[in-house]
């Protein structure tokens, strides 16, 4: 039977619908498509997609499985390898990642693994009443701080082997980046809700609203009977550019805009924590959550968005899926571009803070490519005199986050590198500090879901190793 060449599309809403609506983009693939799009599949011996996967997923066992229609077969294993696969199906840059080593992408589009581990989570989520089987208590307490992909992920691995492990998160709701930072329209939070619940149903206990460094420190988690403290507590810590104009009124970074929206769900009427419904509004910056906050505008009644970023289309970090979306979508891509100062007037009869107006517009100046940086990517030079000034209302900066630095200045040895980034040994996640590990964001500030579940795994193997070794 001759190949398809290219992946069986995936559904999605309709874009001028969608553009005004919070409703997930992508609508999943029925079991007819999963079953032809596995069928895709080459089965090589050699594996290269698992390669490609930091958490190993043994991917071709998977499809092999949905080739037949087993797909609860298909589902034991992938979460024999994945703590969160309805959350990996639908946010992990597969195209980077196993899609990129796939052997039918060297000659036709490569198979759609991201698709089908989606369809494969949510056909078990939405069928299976099953309890998990709870194994066998091993004795000892384990302390994992964040609730994000990392932390779960490392719970997860651990109670599976039988750990006492509670989980510490400082917002009202566990998730972490998933609940507050990603969008509903590409991660419904009900989907989250099911992942936690599943981990729960192997022992895993959450505390929300405790903020450690504050609330508890990570030397009380020891004194508390903790045998391993893990930190996931994720890059919560926004950048700003440091250009005149950013304290006036309608200027956010991207993590408490989404944060707001989607979290505090301050777009509805009587919300304790409003969020402007700006006219015009501008996002700063290019990847994954410059996207989530230009499409979230644009959902909360925006008339225009505007992306401003200083490189190339080809030089933009997002993934090209959530950029052709949101391209669909009507907003605006100004590449080539660098804001120099956010405009605004100042109200005078703003007694009680009259320095601090509301934002008019942004200046931009315009850029060219030079020559490659440190990272192999052409940098961007401005053109002299080339300003200009974009209308806006509203700011929004995604220019990237760094970790808070609440837990390493309330941890005596912990130590961190110059970004604020928490120091661990690479194949183990261990810190300078003795029982304590770490993964994810909080060491190497804002990257991919996978790569934090990633580290959560080497994390959770490695404490393993260390209390069974004591």
């Amino acid at each position: 039977m001759a190949i398809q060449p290219k992946k069986h599309e995936m559904p999605v809403q309709d874009a001028k619908v969608r553009a005004r609506n919070f409703e997930e983009v992508a609508l999943g693939y029925d079991e007819k498509t999963a079953v032809a799009e596995a069928q895709r599949c080459l089965n090589c011996k050699n594996r290269p997609c698992v390669s490609g996967c930091p958490v190993n997923i043994a991917i071709p066992e998977f499809i092999s499985k949905v080739k037949t229609g087993e797909f609860e077969e298909a589902y034991k294993i992938i979460s024999a390898s994945s703590s969160l696969p309805a959350v990996c199906g639908r946010v992990c840059p597969q195209e980077t990642q196993c899609e990129s080593k796939c052997t039918l992408g060297i000659k036709f589009e490569p198979v759609g693994i991201g698709r089908l581990e989606r369809f494969v989570a949510d056909y078990h989520n939405g069928r299976s009443g099953e309890k998990a089987e709870l194994p066998a208590p091993n004795g000892h307490k384990v302390a994992v701080i964040g609730s994000g992909p990392s932390g779960l992920t490392c719970a997860g691995d651990l109670a599976k082997k039988g750990y006492k492990v509670n989980v510490f998160e400082a917002l009202h709701t566990a998730g972490g980046v998933l609940v507050y930072g990603i969008p509903e329209f590409r991660l419904p939070k009900s989907i989250v809700k099911q992942e936690v619940e599943a981990l729960k149903s192997y022992g895993v206990e959450i505390d929300t609203n405790v903020v450690v460094g504050k609330t508890l420190t990570v030397d009380e988690l020891f004194d508390m009977g903790f045998e391993a403290v893990f930190i996931g507590s994720g890059a919560g810590l926004p950048r700003f550019m440091g250009i005149p104009g950013e304290s006036l009124k309608g200027v956010y970074s991207a993590n408490e805009f989404l944060t707001r929206s989607n979290l505090m769900k301050a777009y509805k009427e009587g919300s304790d924590t409003p969020i402007m419904h700006a006219k015009h509004v501008v996002v700063v910056g290019g990847g994954n959550v410059a996207m989530d906050a230009a499409r979230t505008a644009l959902r909360l009644g925006a008339e225009s968005v505007r992306i401003v970023y200083r490189r190339s289309m080809a030089e933009l970090p997002a993934r090209r899926e959530e950029v052709e979306h949101a391209e669909e979508e009507g907003i605006v891509f100004d590449v080539l571009r660098n804001p120099v100062e956010i405009i605004g007037y100042h109200d005078p009869e703003n007694k009680r803070d009259p320095k601090n107006g509301f934002v008019t517009g942004v200046k931009v100046i315009r850029c060219e490519l030079g020559e490659p940086d440190e990272k192999g990517r052409r940098r961007p030079v401005e053109i002299p005199g080339s300003e200009y000034v974009i209308d806006a209302d509203c700011v929004i900066m995604s220019i990237g986050t760094s970790p808070n630095p609440l837990i390493k200045n309330t941890t005596d040895g912990l130590e961190v590198n110059r970004r604020g980034g928490i120091v661990v040994e690479e194949s183990t996640g261990k810190t300078s500090k003795e029982g304590v590990y770490a993964g994810g964001d909080a060491v190497t500030g804002a990257a991919t879901v996978i790569l934090a579940m990633g580290a959560g795994k080497t994390a959770a193997k490695a404490i393993d190793e260390y209390l069974r070794s004591r």
